[in-house]
């Protein structure tokens, strides 16, 4: 098997041969571990070639226009953005804890799919997903960090509470072409979806 500094250098190899506009989404529960696997990823990639799309709080005028919102951000032929959470949140976070209405969510299901095959962008996606035990530890864990106490936040707070409506609302929004990998074992499940990543982009 190769080690992980050889998949690394492999991914290195890939991205600077992509033509592509390329967009690698990640989703996952609160704690599932998107940050720390994109800065993995991204760690040795020529810094001109690859972009990284933080999560983050969207506007309102954002929520009224969503597709139109994420358009802006898809990458252009040639580069690589890495998304931690991406317009997949109107149907998982968003929808969960009602930030968006239910109107806004359905509507959003029955229209992505033709919007990704319309924006030019090849959309790989991971779902990180982690037990509910897991997360719990995860979430004391960061709560109590005293390197990491900051990422704790309310809505840390809430995401047991909302676990079982997560886990619906992921069951309707992940498909068939989602790429899940168990994040239990962290370290486990980046070298698997670093294996996976490469498989991909051979295609």
């Amino acid at each position: 098997m190769p080690s992980t500094k050889n998949l690394l250098a492999e991914l290195n190899r890939l991205v600077e041969n992509n033509s592509d506009s390329l967009a690698i989404v990640f989703e996952g529960r609160d704690s599932a571990g998107k940050s720390g696997t994109i800065k993995m990823l991204t760690k040795y990639l020529p810094p001109h070639l690859f972009s990284i799309e933080q999560s983050k709080k969207p506007s309102k005028r954002a929520m009224k226009n969503w597709f139109g919102y994420w358009n802006k951000r898809l990458p252009k032929p040639g580069q690589v953005r890495f998304f931690d959470r991406s317009w997949y949140s109107r149907a998982l976070v968003q929808r969960v804890n009602a930030w968006c209405s239910e109107k806004q969510a359905q509507n959003f299901l029955a229209n992505v799919s033709d919007w990704e095959s319309q924006s030019g962008t090849r959309v790989i996606k991971f779902y990180l997903s982690i037990s509910k035990a897991e997360q719990q530890a995860r979430l004391n864990e960061r709560k109590k960090s005293p390197l990491v106490y900051w990422k704790f936040s309310a809505n840390d707070k809430l995401a047991l509470d909302s676990f079982d409506r997560m886990t619906l609302a992921k069951e309707e929004a992940i498909g068939s072409d989602w790429l899940v990998i168990d994040y239990n074992d962290k370290r486990a499940g980046r070298k698997i979806l670093l294996e996976r990543l490469i498989q991909e982009l051979r295609k």
